[in-house]
């Protein structure tokens, strides 16, 4: 494969940058590391911080065997064809196995109904994964089944004709109707578990609308422009509105929430075979709603 470098991603790093296109990051730093990813006609460490006009060439490994085991787990499919399948997560269902979570996740669910279908490109604890939910996030993410959908799956996701909507109660009452969130996001230096607003991360940018306001909280509706881990929950944090339930960031644990408050609701790809223009939509969950009901009024 051959990726030139736009002005844009200049300063990113390769493994990174490797990675929203065709790779796992693992994946892309093994083949950096064997010398198997030629940038300007050389190789390159994968802490190679690209520069614009860089020509970047690599080929994506065959799909590694899955040592995962594919489980019977009810899954709430919205969409699927040959080529993708769209799910509803409930919250509490972590999306690939990590430290802590070795089984009973996503995928071993997609393993039992896709079969050996699905795309072998994010690797082999990964298959099919084209983007993430928190565990505790809700709502619409979609998986391939096959390379030729995970790739345009994942330049979609890169030049943002993917996109990808959600809704949020948050903490404190929005003055303005709508309003963007620019913050750059990596780890934080302080504890590596979460992340935060630092000047040397990433580039984010979160467009938020006001759904509804209530006496203390506000229902929101926020439009990802860019997808950081925790994009939306370190964005409203950022300033001063974090999420309802979400502890780890500041949010209020109240009115009977005990995780956060934060559901994809909306969803729009252009389907990698057809061409076709998707868009798919689900109705806000019953602990979202709950949660609402407990807010009482909204003050609109």
């Amino acid at each position: 494969m051959k990726h030139t470098v736009t002005s844009e991603e200049s300063g990113e790093r390769i493994d990174a940058l490797l990675s929203r296109y065709s790779l796992s990051r693992s994946a892309a730093q093994r083949l950096l590391e064997q010398g198997a990813v030629l940038c300007g006609g050389k190789s390159v460490k994968k802490n190679y911080k690209v520069c614009p006009g860089d020509e970047i060439l690599w080929e994506v490994p065959e799909a590694e065997e899955s040592e995962l085991i594919p489980q019977n787990i009810p899954l709430d499919i919205v969409f699927e064809d040959e080529d993708v399948i769209v799910i509803n997560k409930p919250k509490g269902l972590v999306v690939h196995p990590a430290p802590g979570h070795s089984d009973g996740t996503l995928v071993n669910a997609l393993l039992y109904h896709c079969g050996s279908s699905l795309s072998g490109i994010g690797g082999e604890k990964r298959p099919g994964i084209v983007h993430r939910l928190d565990m505790d996030t809700s709502g619409l993410i979609i998986a391939a089944k096959n390379d030729m959908a995970h790739l345009s799956l994942t330049a979609q996701l890169s030049d943002r004709s993917l996109s990808r909507v959600y809704e949020a109660v948050v903490l404190g009452r929005f003055k303005e109707d709508s309003g963007t969130v620019d913050a750059p996001i990596g780890r934080c230096p302080s504890d590596r578990k979460r992340m935060a607003i630092v000047p040397d991360g990433r580039s984010a940018q979160t467009d938020w609308e006001v759904i509804a306001r209530y006496e203390r909280y506000t229902h929101v509706r926020c439009i990802l422009r860019t997808g950081r881990t925790h994009q939306i929950r370190v964005h409203m944090a950022s300033i001063h509105h974090p999420l309802l339930g979400d502890g780890v960031y500041g949010g209020p644990v109240d009115k009977g929430m005990d995780t956060q408050c934060l559901h994809a609701r909306f969803l729009k790809f252009v389907h990698p075979r057809s061409g076709e223009s998707i868009e798919l939509e689900t109705e806000l969950p019953a602990y979202f709603t709950a949660a609402l009901a407990k807010l009482g009024s909204p003050e609109n």
